[in-house]
């Protein structure tokens, strides 16, 4: 049975239930950033699916990037899954712009982490969704 994992629980709200995946967004307001969660129980890497899942998740992933670039409009989508903190697999979507405190760098680790006022929060993750057209 698929549970997502703790911390990914604290830091993100979901957004949406596609086919395979979950997608979430973090609770981090410096970017339009956006998790997608393969909602299969165990799964530590994409390699270790079965192909027609993989390409499942492929297909999700371009559907969150364009998404986001058509409601975000960034310089350049992020999209990555390292899985050093948070064993299980999930695959971060971040909207960069050349005018974010972190850019060029990663994320990670460059900025502290920004709250969404609760309202906002439901305004994207909301935004998010329609714009999945669910």
């Amino acid at each position: 049975m698929f549970t997502l994992h703790p911390q990914l629980s604290a830091d993100t709200v979901e957004v949406a239930r596609l086919e395979v995946s979950l997608v979430l967004l973090s609770r981090d307001a410096n970017y339009p950033w956006f998790i997608l969660v393969p909602a299969i129980a165990g799964t530590r890497e994409l390699h270790h699916l079965k192909p027609a899942v993989q390409q499942q998740i492929i297909v999700e992933s371009a559907a969150l990037a364009t998404a986001i670039e058509e409601l975000y409009h960034p310089d350049k989508l992020n999209i990555a899954a390292l899985g050093n903190m948070v064993p299980q697999l999930h695959i971060h979507h971040i909207g960069r712009f050349r005018s974010d405190a972190a850019w060029p760098a990663p994320v990670w680790g460059k900025v502290a982490p920004a709250a969404y006022p609760e309202q906002q929060l439901q305004q994207r993750a909301a935004a998010m969704a329609a714009q999945l057209r669910l």
